[in-house]
């Protein structure tokens, strides 16, 4: 899976500030099909954005039931022998696409090919492959390069079927060079639309979505690509965590509804933040400590810093209760979304992988009350235009 970035030409947005990440990424789109209306005692009924989504989810579920059921009994094959059962790891379908991801996965901004070693980002595919993450993502910007390199020679050592992996990639900030990135046909083709389409026919890709791409752009690509007989994107790639909600909970579901793009999410513990080790200040090994990172430095010891790390303390106990870290709630508060595909996980060692896959575990604890307490925590709920009209 591709991903191309945009930007304005010439512009000086770095690519470490999170903030200016904003890129497009390959995959297929289905159909739209409108969750129909439930029906009780012979009566129509209208549901709600949220009940739409479960009962398309359900629905999903039932139809991934049958097929499951029919490929096993067709090689004479039990449940045993899949994935998701040996596992636990749940899958999702990305989007309405028939694409089937993880709804963990691993990504390598910062790590791969920087922060961590070659042996050590071995070990954390090795991890996350063998815990069932079959989503891997990287980007040509990511360590000028290396990380892709990296990826792809793990890959390649470990034997692995690629046809069991789903490989995500971002484009943009190829070079320095002007003629060196950028979405223009000299450096892939003229339009992103009609570039992400030929190189999905020309058998380099099979799907395309965007990165940080405003719903108006995103509408805006659909409809482009259904005028002109093209390939629409099929998953939005977005930061979504316990302090950045807006968009993932309200502008992606009304897209997933009309055009069927789906959320893939990056960050759910908002580059560190939220892990805890900032709550008496920034560590010297850490990220924030970083001098490219003054940035993250900035944030953490800001007053809405510090305000967060007071409602971080507020979790804990919700946290112990459930009988997990703060590091898991976050994962599996983000999970509970169905509204998202995966959640993409950044780690530097194997121990802080596998406490973060651990989430899988909490997820099935994340109640309504449970939901409604750390809303009461955090109070930055995001509310649509129809909430408020209601």
């Amino acid at each position: 899976m591709l991903a191309a970035r945009t930007g304005a030409a010439g512009s000086q947005i770095s690519e470490e500030n999170p903030k200016f990440r904003r890129q497009s990424g390959l995959s297929t789109g289905g159909k739209d099909k409108s969750p129909k209306k439930a029906s009780e005692n012979g009566k129509d009924r209208s549901l709600s954005p949220t009940g739409q989504t479960q009962l398309r989810a359900r629905q999903l579920a039932l139809v991934r039931e049958v097929e499951m059921n029919w490929y096993l009994k067709l090689y004479d094959l039990s449940s045993e022998h899949t994935a998701s059962h040996t596992t636990g790891m749940p899958h999702r379908n990305l989007g309405k696409s028939g694409l089937r991801v993880s709804c963990l996965g691993l990504g390598t901004w910062v790590t791969f090919g920087g922060q961590i070693s070659d042996e050590v980002a071995e070990r954390l595919m090795t991890i996350a492959y063998e815990s069932g993450v079959n989503l891997f993502d990287t980007a040509e910007v990511y360590a000028a390069g290396k990380a892709e390199v990296i990826l792809g020679s793990i890959i390649k050592k470990k034997g692995w079927r690629r046809s069991s992996l789903v490989i995500t990639t971002k484009l943009y900030w190829g070079g320095k060079a002007e003629t060196e990135r950028g979405l223009s046909r000299k450096h892939i083709i003229e339009e992103i639309v009609r570039a992400m389409t030929h190189v999905i026919n020309q058998g380099m890709a099979m799907y395309w979505g965007t990165s940080r791409w405003s719903a108006m752009e995103i509408m805006e690509a659909y409809s482009v690509a259904r005028q002109f007989n093209m390939i629409p994107p099929v998953c939005e790639q977005a930061e979504y965590h316990l302090f950045q909600r807006e968009k993932v909970e309200v502008q992606l579901p009304e897209l997933y509804h009309k055009i069927g793009v789906g959320a893939m999410t990056w960050s759910p513990l908002a580059c560190g933040i939220i892990s805890g080790k900032y709550g008496n200040g920034v560590p010297e090994s850490s990220r924030a400590s970083l001098k490219c990172y003054q940035w993250l430095k900035e944030r953490i010891v800001s007053e809405e810093g510090r305000k967060q790390q007071n409602k971080l303390k507020d979790l804990s106990p919700i946290a112990e209760r459930l009988g997990c870290t703060l590091p898991q709630l976050a994962v599996a508060w983000c999970l509970r979304n169905e509204g998202v595909s995966s959640v993409l996980l950044g780690s530097s060692t194997p121990e802080q992988l596998i406490e973060n896959l651990g989430a899988i575990q909490v997820l099935p604890k994340m109640t309504s009350h449970v939901v409604n307490e750390i809303d009461n925590i955090l109070r930055n709920k995001p509310y649509s235009k129809k909430d408020y009209r209601s």
